[in-house]
């Protein structure tokens, strides 16, 4: 039966269909996206290791794959699930006694003459950003069933991904828009994106954190395991980093007294937390890839209000993986400007030749 569509007009229905058919797929799945993402990056992370079991000692997929997501568990998601319920208990009980807040800032008013404001205000922005941050860090233990959706996805995709990687690989090269040098480039850059931001950074951060909460043992400060764990998220943001921490509790030791504890904690703090800082970057720059702070910090404001706190990692590899994206599209585009150049050139040569 003939159609009443020209073939123009069937390629441009068959694209909107696939536009719109896709955005139901991803509005259906928008609160497992981390899940999906996930997948990938954890794949991108261990992708050195398995290509060596696997494919140069000739180790058995399965079993790779099966140690591998077992290794995932414990050194990433492990860790991070504890570091989330122990800030989500201790968020929550300084949200229920707004007194030991209010109690710290009276003291650093009275020191330093500085009246920040009133106490009503101060209490209701305590409870506010208590809520805040704990809607952003997902609790295995609180037994919401997105949580163990979004595991299962996560790693269910990862194994697929991992036995059947040679597929997986074919159908990024046979449906991304690109030629296969650039789809090589395209992969070495993401993966120093991935490698930089998420191996580079959690390496700094955990570092940080460790001496952070080192320094603040030694001088003195309570809970200072709690602060550490602060201190691990909030090194993944650019300049501002752990001495939102250690510079409030260096002033405030002062404010109670012991100055030769606060001066302390403030010396060591930006003469050896910022410099190591620094010095790591530097060396971690040269092995996993370089991204600009800029980046990494519109990428955290970015991602967090979507993704919660995984929003720190993902939000600066989504806008990397842009930035990655144009300079491809820049070196494609330039590429056909110096083809039509070259065609415009051999043209006027020939109408030349004719004349």
């Amino acid at each position: 039966m003939a159609t009443i569509y020209t073939p123009k007009q069937q390629r441009i229905l068959l694209i909107v269909s696939l536009i719109i058919i896709a955005g139901f797929i991803l509005i259906g799945l928008r609160q497992y996206t981390i899940a999906l993402l996930g997948s990938g990056i954890i794949y991108v992370i261990f992708r050195p290791w398995f290509t060596n079991l696997v494919h140069k000692r000739k180790w058995n997929r399965l079993l790779v794959t099966i140690l591998l997501i077992l290794f995932s568990v414990v050194v990433i998601i492990m860790p991070f699930l504890a570091l989330s319920l122990l800030l989500i208990n201790r968020i929550q009980y300084y949200s229920q006694h707004t007194d030991q807040i209010l109690g710290l800032i009276e003291k650093l008013e009275k020191a330093t003459g500085i009246q920040i404001t009133d106490q009503a205000n101060v209490k209701n922005l305590v409870q506010q950003g208590a809520g805040f941050a704990s809607r952003q860090f997902p609790s295995l233990l609180s037994g919401t069933l997105d949580v163990v959706i979004s595991l299962g996805l996560l790693y269910v995709g990862l194994y697929f991904i991992f036995m059947e990687e040679e597929k997986f690989i074919k159908g990024l090269r046979k449906y991304l828009p690109f030629e296969n040098d650039t789809l090589d480039q395209l992969g070495e850059d993401l993966k120093n994106m991935v490698n930089a931001n998420i191996l580079g950074q959690a390496l700094v951060s955990l570092v940080q954190s460790l001496l952070t909460g080192l320094t603040l043992w030694i001088f003195g400060v309570p809970d200072a395991a709690f602060w550490g764990v602060v201190a691990f998220f909030f090194a993944f943001i650019p300049i501002l980093g752990t001495p939102i921490v250690w510079g409030p509790a260096g002033i405030l030791m002062i404010s109670q007294g012991e100055t030769g504890n606060g001066i302390g904690i403030l010396v060591v703090g930006a003469v050896v937390i910022i410099n190591v800082d620094n010095l790591l970057r530097v060396v971690l720059a040269k092995r996993m890839g370089d991204v600009h702070p800029f980046v990494t910090l519109t990428g955290i404001v970015l991602g967090v209000p979507i993704f919660g706190i995984l929003g720190l990692v993902i939000g600066p590899l989504l806008l990397a993986y842009f930035v990655v994206l144009f300079k491809v599209f820049e070196k494609q585009n330039q590429k056909l400007r110096l083809e039509a150049a070259k065609e415009h050139e051999r043209l006027e040569q020939q109408a030349k030749r004719a004349v």
